[in-house]
């Protein structure tokens, strides 16, 4: 039986529970249970994907136990907001996954251009202003890929060029900009050559997610 608080994975744009699934099992290899609940990126705001972890959490999980989250891109804004309205649950710590946390480039453009792509996701989130836990306490862990492959290219291709951005203004995971994954109160970030959707299958990633969660910080001896 595993001593470790188990994880709630939180998926992100366009996605389901199902995309977690790699992830999961990789972590379940290295001793813990996990969850993966899907919510309804496009169709619902943000206030209701943090709602519907409170809902699930409290059919699947005792509210006086730690647990730990982990969430890839939007889904690390649909956490943050869940800490800020229910900080009842007694969460660890937590890793974020190529989450823009300073508002995402890429939406900013599908918002103006074809807001059906982002639509619900874009307001109090992808646009920069998901609200920020209120417990200092919790440990954040912060992923952020730097291989430009994804279907975000196109348009940070364009972002890149219109605004002359530098070489190191200018490294994304082919969805976000490495820039818009920083977390200022983050105890410990890492960079991986990964894609937006590969840190969800890539084994490193999941090795040094499960590091994090075990010991607060990330294993410099495991990095590409």
């Amino acid at each position: 039986m595993s001593h470790q608080p188990p994880i709630l994975l939180v998926h992100g744009l366009h996605m389901s529970g199902l995309f977690m699934r790699p992830l999961a099992r990789r972590l379940v290899q290295a001793g813990f249970i996990t969850h993966t609940p899907s919510y309804h990126s496009l169709t619902r705001p943000i206030e209701a994907h943090s709602q519907r972890l409170h809902e699930y959490l409290t059919h699947h999980h005792d509210i006086n136990k730690p647990l730990h989250m982990v969430g890839h891109s939007l889904g690390g804004l649909v956490i943050r907001h869940f800490l800020f309205n229910y900080p009842m649950w007694q969460v660890h710590r937590c890793v974020t996954l190529g989450t823009p946390h300073q508002g995402s480039i890429c939406a900013q453009y599908g918002n103006r251009l074809l807001s059906m792509l982002v639509h619900h996701a874009y307001p109090n989130a992808l646009d920069g202003t998901c609200v920020h836990p209120k417990d200092t306490q919790i440990e954040f862990g912060v992923i952020a890929g730097t291989r430009p492959f994804g279907i975000g290219l196109p348009i940070l291709t364009y972002h890149t060029h219109r605004n002359c951005l530098t070489d190191d203004a200018s490294i994304h995971d082919g969805t976000v900009y490495l820039s818009e994954t920083h977390l200022t109160y983050a105890k410990d970030y890492l960079t991986l050559p990964v894609s937006h959707t590969g840190l969800l299958t890539d084994k490193t990633t999941a090795s040094q997610t499960a590091y994090f969660l075990k010991h607060g910080q990330f294993d410099g001896h495991q990095q590409k």
